[in-house]
């Protein structure tokens, strides 16, 4: 080997050396994090901040963990199984969080008018016997997912709105979406709450109508994204970073998704597409289907405290939350600036 061959060699592998010392951190490296979730659109920070390399960036290793119903999420955050969750809030969330396993760090989605999440959808059979506005609930069979579920809270807001008692609802409790359609179609219910997709799905069949949407009737704060304790307590600094890439990702969904022309109207801002391709692969739907019913996320992550504080208070109600259940304790404020709608 000649000397110039040689020192070539060396020259070459000290290149190497010096850019391997100074390359991003290593998945080794990472600090790893996983984050319930399910498969909708209102989860679509979370894939945005881990597509778009937002908790990379923050040196977090990401996993990404579906679920299929709203109640898997706290409780997977509860057992331990992931460290942060994302979902609507429901009764079985805050017996949870009342009991100390959980504590909500900022917003997911909510709903807000001109956002068509869900529809109170009337079969035809209950359309021709009268059933022609939101007023008329009482005395009606009602399919809903679960009991606890946002729906049935959607509706006791309704009830609220409209002074009428929501015991004097029949209540039907379906377990899934596609048993809600198919009861529906079916006549065993007089009405559905239905998310947009399947609501529009049942106009398309001709099989009822909407006579409104919850984000025009009874604006609230839908979901969250919460942690345990124990985790604040013992990987603080992993929640901030976790944090500083989750409000990159909200600010980049609200940009894109949530903006109005001056006639109020929803627009196409930018990152629109790419954001969008974004949430149909998580999603697992064509991403015309998904934009159909994008919810609103605000772009700070800032909670509807007041509303938090309401929901407690409905469960309380109906006897599906412990009374000594405290919607203070459940929450932590520290993680996000501009929280609004604070209780005196």
């Amino acid at each position: 080997m000649d000397w110039m061959g040689h020192s070539r060699r060396w020259i070459a592998l000290g290149i190497a050396i010096f850019s391997i010392s100074f390359a991003a951190p290593t998945p080794a490296s990472a600090q790893k994090i996983s984050i319930g979730v399910l498969r909708l659109a209102s989860s679509g920070a979370i894939f945005i901040a881990h597509d778009k390399g937002y908790f990379a960036a923050e040196g977090l290793e990401t996993d990404i963990k579906p679920f299929t119903a709203a109640q898997q999420v706290p409780l997977a955050v509860t057992s331990g199984d992931v460290d942060f969750g994302v979902t609507g809030l429901t009764a079985g969330f805050f017996n949870l969080a009342g009991k100390g396993a959980l504590k909500i760090i900022a917003a997911q989605s909510r709903e807000e008018p001109a956002f068509h999440l869900v529809g109170y959808m009337v079969s035809n059979v209950a359309y021709e016997r009268g059933f022609h506005s939101l007023q008329e609930f009482p005395g009606k069979r009602v399919g809903i997912t679960t009991v606890g579920s946002t729906l049935e809270y959607s509706l006791g807001l309704l009830a609220r709105k409209y002074r009428f008692d929501i015991k004097s609802v029949t209540l039907v409790p379906l377990q899934s979406l596609p048993n809600m359609a198919a009861a529906f179609k079916g006549g065993q219910v007089d009405a559905i709450l239905a998310p947009a997709n399947v609501a529009r799905q049942l106009e398309a069949d001709k099989a009822g109508r909407v006579l409104g949407w919850v984000g025009d009737e009874t604006p609230w704060q839908l979901g969250a994204l919460f942690t345990s304790p124990r985790m604040i307590e013992t990987r603080r600094p992993v929640v901030g970073k976790f944090i500083r890439a989750y409000l990159r990702a909200t600010a980049d969904y609200n940009r894109a998704f949530n903006s109005k022309d001056a006639a109020g109207k929803l627009m196409k801002s930018p990152g629109y597409d790419e954001l969008l391709a974004i949430l149909a692969k998580w999603v697992q739907q064509p991403p015309e289907r998904v934009a159909e019913a994008l919810p609103f996320v605000d772009a700070g992550g800032r909670l509807n405290v007041g509303d938090i504080y309401e929901q407690v208070a409905f469960w309380q109600r109906q006897g599906q939350v412990d009374p000594s259940v405290d919607a203070k304790t459940i929450l932590d404020l520290s993680w996000v600036a501009g929280h609004y709608n604070l209780p005196h």
